[in-house]
């Protein structure tokens, strides 16, 4: 389920990030001490005071990598490289920071900074550009990589799907996506993100608010491969599932997941059981019909339907998933079905919802609803500018089930 609710401070409350100039610089027992060939595993940042065991003592922790609170040189400079977008095809504050991923942080007020893959990249609009172009810097660049990158970053921002006819055709369907067209105009995509990645960001997102969802997502990134630092923010490749298995319930616990520890552990031994491994099972469900799709993704500990469409619709290719919490009902209830009003929110309205939207906006009605979602936030009733500081919490996390 997607939150809605603000964006509050990052992972272990960062510094905040310095202006800089030019070009950026650089969803169960404790195991035994993990053996070669793996290295040690970076220290999970507390979410909340750590849980004391009886006698006093506390239960142990993973030896640290990294520490997040280290002053750590920013990563380093490349080249700002045009991509073939402009700000009607991709608007980065809208995409980015409206509950789709949990890993992006602004770390300029133009630009955004996130991973892609094994890729550490900023990106931004070009500055007085009237088309608002975008280009993108790669901070942990070897060199000989620029094609490579291109292709992961069209791959992870569906560009091959044209916004603007997509908004016209949803704007000929429905008076209200007009209306906010017309506010927008344009930019909002939905992102094509690595399923393993996007799985874990969800079960991370249960009833909790966009703020503990960053952080816990920036616990279990922590894990992977970590690639540098823009702007006071660490970033790391997101951990295989062979990674993440041997992170513990009680680690989890520790660092503030609450009952998703179950959940996270539990996902990750589901997949590793699948049929050819978890991430290559994963990508299969890209060639199955949405409801196979949600069905396969309901067997895994901590998913449900709601959690299921969003790995659907922002991973999995399923683009008329519509992923319904109590904002989405409000949405449909308003302007798609105001018959229904009052009412509560059933699994046999459920699925009466998503038929509604797939109704009116067609194979790409995931898309539409996002819109329609973005339009509800509270920064959007006010000038069209997605800044931190202007959303207000809407709900608190239930952290001790």
């Amino acid at each position: 389920m997607r939150p809605f609710q603000p964006l509050l401070a990052s992972l272990a409350a960062p510094k905040p990030p310095s202006p800089l100039a030019g070009n950026m610089s650089k969803r169960r027992r404790v195991k035994p001490p993990l053996q070669p060939p793996f290295t040690p595993l970076p220290s999970c940042p507390s979410l909340s005071p750590p849980t004391k065991r009886k006698h006093g003592s506390t239960a142990p922790r993973l030896k640290p990598q990294r520490s997040l609170s280290a002053p750590l040189a920013d990563a380093a400079s490349g080249e700002w490289e045009l991509l073939p977008v402009s700000r009607s095809e991709l608007s980065l504050s809208l995409t980015f920071p409206t509950g789709q991923t949990f890993r992006w942080r602004r770390t300029d007020p133009s630009r955004f900074t996130g991973v892609v893959g094994p890729y550490l990249l900023s990106l931004r609009h070009l500055d007085g550009d009237p088309s608002g172009r975008v280009a993108f810097m790669l901070h942990n660049s070897d060199g000989g990589r620029s094609a490579a990158v291109r292709d992961a970053l069209a791959d992870y921002l569906n560009l091959g799907v044209s916004l603007s006819d997509l908004w016209s055709r949803f704007s000929g369907a429905d008076p209200r996506f007009a209306e906010l067209a017309g506010q927008f105009d344009g930019g909002a995509r939905v992102l094509r993100q690595e399923p393993v990645e996007c799985v874990f960001q969800f079960l991370c997102s249960s009833n909790n608010n966009i703020g503990r969802i960053e952080k816990m997502v920036g616990v279990l990134s922590s894990f992977g491969e970590y690639l540098g630092t823009v702007g006071g923010f660490e970033f790391h490749e997101f951990p295989s599932l062979e990674r993440l298995s041997l992170v513990t319930e009680l680690q989890l616990r520790e660092a503030g997941f609450g009952y998703r520890a179950k959940y996270i552990v539990g996902a990750v031994r589901a997949l590793q059981a699948k049929p050819g491994g978890g991430a290559e099972w994963l990508a299969s469900l890209r060639g199955l019909e949405l409801d196979a799709v949600i069905d396969a993704l309901c067997t895994l500990p901590g998913v449900g339907p709601k959690v299921a469409a969003c790995i659907a619709l922002f991973s999995l290719d399923q683009h008329h998933a519509i992923p319904v919490d109590t904002h989405v009902w409000q949405i449909a209830t308003r302007y798609l079905m105001p018959e229904l009003a009052g009412t509560r929110l059933t699994p046999k309205l459920y699925r009466c919802v998503s038929e509604a939207f797939v109704a009116k906006f067609g194979e790409y009605a995931g898309w539409a609803q996002n819109v329609l979602f973005i339009g509800e936030l509270p920064s959007q009733k006010v000038p069209i500018q997605l800044e931190v500081a202007t959303l207000s919490k809407t709900e608190s996390a239930d952290d001790e089930k």
